[in-house]
């Protein structure tokens, strides 16, 4: 958790400076709804991080201190052992998360963005709650849990830059390590890219274990997934495919095929589901960006409901030891609710904003009441303002261009 706190600024930091090459070049490799959608999925995961990674660190403590016959030492080579060693787990962690149905529920949501940046690699999952099961070996082999986060971090920190356009090829270095031009490779959803190159530093045992594709340079790559998201919402990303494997597995009639479905290959589907509720994926030529339109105005309210989330998710981690369980739910509720909200905007739902407001004021009443810094209450008040006179002003404007469309509809036609 501490290095990835320490790695956030200079997280967006790299973005800022991506989004500046973005703009000289011309490139247009960010979208403001694609962009806040990972963002909101990467803080919901360090949020439920909190939660969900308590079991598998509580489990890979369990093991360490049961089985381990020793404790390896802090010497700098062990530390480069136990990071390749974490690597080389990760590699089948990852590579299951897209070959079993049940893991890539999970893995999903990182693959959901239709674009290819630096915030794609934000775009986490909030409920890998099995991935523990691939790194027990660690644990046995005496590798203590504070070296082990802190690997898991730096391998997750270093992943970071290569969900990036704007390096091409690294010569000697795309034989070791992953790199940006390799997991492109990853990110596409061209045929000939599909399951490739899953590792999470080194490319290495892709290499070895003949899942290595290196990049086309005249394929374009389509990013995303065959059955697109077509949300904003970074929650209904996480739960997409486990409601799918829900409603499959209920609906199946022979029960060997409700457990299959779970822990089948990924994409399978029961003969007699699959008929009956046929899923549509759009063939890849046919392929168009889920990228509904929203004026200025209602760009700037979901930008400053992002920075608003951002800021209430940042107290919440630094002063989460600080803080008491009503408060921390009721941050982690005005964190969720407004990831939420933000997407159905940027979706344009119908009715979206006027609900908003009403949670801007009840979040609002809420933290006032909570054992909370008093600058945090009185910066969520003051934004919160500002935040209803910009909803206003887009619902008036809104209004206007209805009225004004009724009044050429009742024009008389001239014969």
């Amino acid at each position: 958790m501490t290095v990835i706190l320490y790695a956030i600024p200079f997280f967006f930091l790299l973005i800022a400076l991506e989004l500046w090459v973005d703009r000289v070049r011309g490139t247009g490799f960010y979208r403001l709804n694609d962009a806040i959608t990972s963002l909101s999925a990467g803080v919901l995961s360090r949020v439920m991080v909190v939660a969900h990674q308590l079991i598998p660190i509580t489990v890979y403590v369990l093991v360490f201190e049961q089985f381990a016959q020793f404790s390896l030492s802090a010497i700098w080579w062990l530390w480069l052992l136990a990071f390749i060693a974490y690597d080389f787990f990760y590699y089948w962690n990852h590579r299951l998360g897209h070959e079993m149905s049940i893991l890539w529920a999970a893995h999903v949501v990182h693959h959901s963005s239709e674009e290819y940046n630096l915030t794609t690699a934000l775009r986490q999952t909030s409920g890998a709650i099995f991935s523990w099961i691939f790194y027990l070996p660690m644990a046995i082999a005496g590798v203590p849990p504070e070296m082990f986060i802190t690997i898991a971090a730096l391998n997750l920190v270093y992943q970071f830059w290569v969900h990036t356009r704007h390096i091409d090829d690294l010569g000697w270095m795309e034989k070791i390590f992953v790199t940006p031009s390799n997991h492109r490779v990853h990110h596409a959803q061209n045929k000939i890219y599909i399951d490739k190159n899953y590792g999470g530093v080194f490319i290495i045992w892709d290499r070895l274990f003949n899942t290595f594709k290196h990049e086309e340079k005249d394929v374009e790559i389509i990013y995303g997934i065959r059955g697109a998201l077509n949300s904003f919402n970074p929650v209904w990303a996480n739960c997409q495919i486990y409601a799918q494997l829900i409603k499959d597995s209920y609906h199946t009639k022979r029960w060997q095929d409700k457990l299959r479905v779970w822990f089948g290959r990924t994409g399978w589907r029961p003969t007699d589901v699959s008929q009956r509720f046929p899923l549509q994926k759009t063939l890849l030529e046919h392929f168009v960006k889920f990228d509904p339109s929203q004026s200025p105005l209602t760009k700037l309210y979901c930008t400053l409901q992002h920075g608003i989330m951002l800021t209430v998710t940042l107290y919440l981690l630094l002063a989460l030891q600080s803080i008491n369980g009503t408060a921390q739910l009721a941050l982690v509720l005005a964190v969720l609710s407004s990831a939420v909200m933000t997407g159905f905007i940027l979706q344009g739902m119908p009715r979206a904003l006027k609900l908003d407001s009403i949670r801007l004021i009840s979040i609002a009443v809420l933290l006032g009441f909570m054992d909370v810094a008093t600058w945090l209450q009185i910066s969520i008040v003051a934004l919160h303002c500002v935040s209803l006179i910009i909803g206003l002003m887009v619902l008036r404007k809104v209004a206007h261009q209805i009225n004004e469309t009724d009044d050429l509809s009742d024009e008389p036609s001239s014969s």
